[in-house]
């Protein structure tokens, strides 16, 4: 059994199956990424939802395993030499998921590195633009008489979303036949911009023809499905 002493976090979420990840997260485009892809690779793991809307994840508990007091983050009882490891940011749980279970992400080198690219695009660029879209367009921001900020955003949405569909060209997904990591960073994410955040109209999206067809395609695989409701909202 693993030795979860050393993690504060889970004396206020408190593991049922030690042997098994821990998934601290709540289904938002960043959390989301992580259950898919532990629902992709069949990994046995144990979700706790961090309830961001209560400030959970600025608990005590939850700082000492991300001092940055953001979701998602886990603890794998079987991290590297056998020991438990704590790790916070999205992109990073992926990179560590994808090379313990040796899927999804491509094993050439050169495929290897253009996939984790296009990870970094998603987390440099696209969650950034989009949440902003949503902050000016649906939340507090929608306040504020100057308009500036939400066209510059939605202007840059834009682009990002023309990024997508250029690169899509001939391709099925992200890195061609291989569905990845990239694509599961970023399904989230063009998928609450046109829902959640109620940005359809805004960003033009129907008058793409690339992108729309392959998050259809994302959204159609069993595991998408049940990793955007992993964990259970209460």
């Amino acid at each position: 059994m693993a030795d979860f002493s050393s993690f504060p976090i889970t004396r206020r979420w408190p593991p049922k199956y030690p042997d098994r990840l821990q998934l601290y997260s709540l289904p938002t485009p960043n959390g989301v990424k992580v259950s898919i892809a532990l629902e992709e690779m069949g990994l046995a793991y144990e979700p706790h939802l961090v309830d961001i809307g209560k400030n959970e994840s600025w608990t005590p508990e939850f700082l000492s395993l991300n001092p940055n007091g953001k979701i998602p983050a886990i603890i794998d009882p079987d991290g590297p030499g056998g020991k438990p490891l704590g790790l916070f940011e999205s992109g990073a749980i992926l990179l560590y998921l994808a090379e313990k279970t040796g899927q999804l992400l491509p094993a050439d080198p050169a495929r290897r590195y253009e996939t984790i690219q296009w990870v970094f695009f998603q987390m440099a660029a696209v969650g950034p633009i989009f949440g902003q879209v949503g902050y000016f367009h649906k939340f507090a921001g929608r306040e504020i008489a100057d308009k500036r900020p939400l066209e510059r955003y939605v202007g840059e949405s834009k682009r990002l979303l023309g990024v997508l569909e250029t690169r899509l060209a001939g391709r099925q997904w992200i890195m061609g036949d291989e569905y990845t990591i990239a694509d599961i960073s970023l399904l989230g994410w063009v998928r609450n911009l046109i829902g959640f955040y109620e940005a359809r109209d805004l960003v033009a999206f129907d008058a793409l023809k690339l992108v729309p067809a392959w998050l259809d395609r994302g959204l159609a695989r069993p595991a998408v499905r049940r990793g955007l409701e992993i964990p259970k909202r209460t």
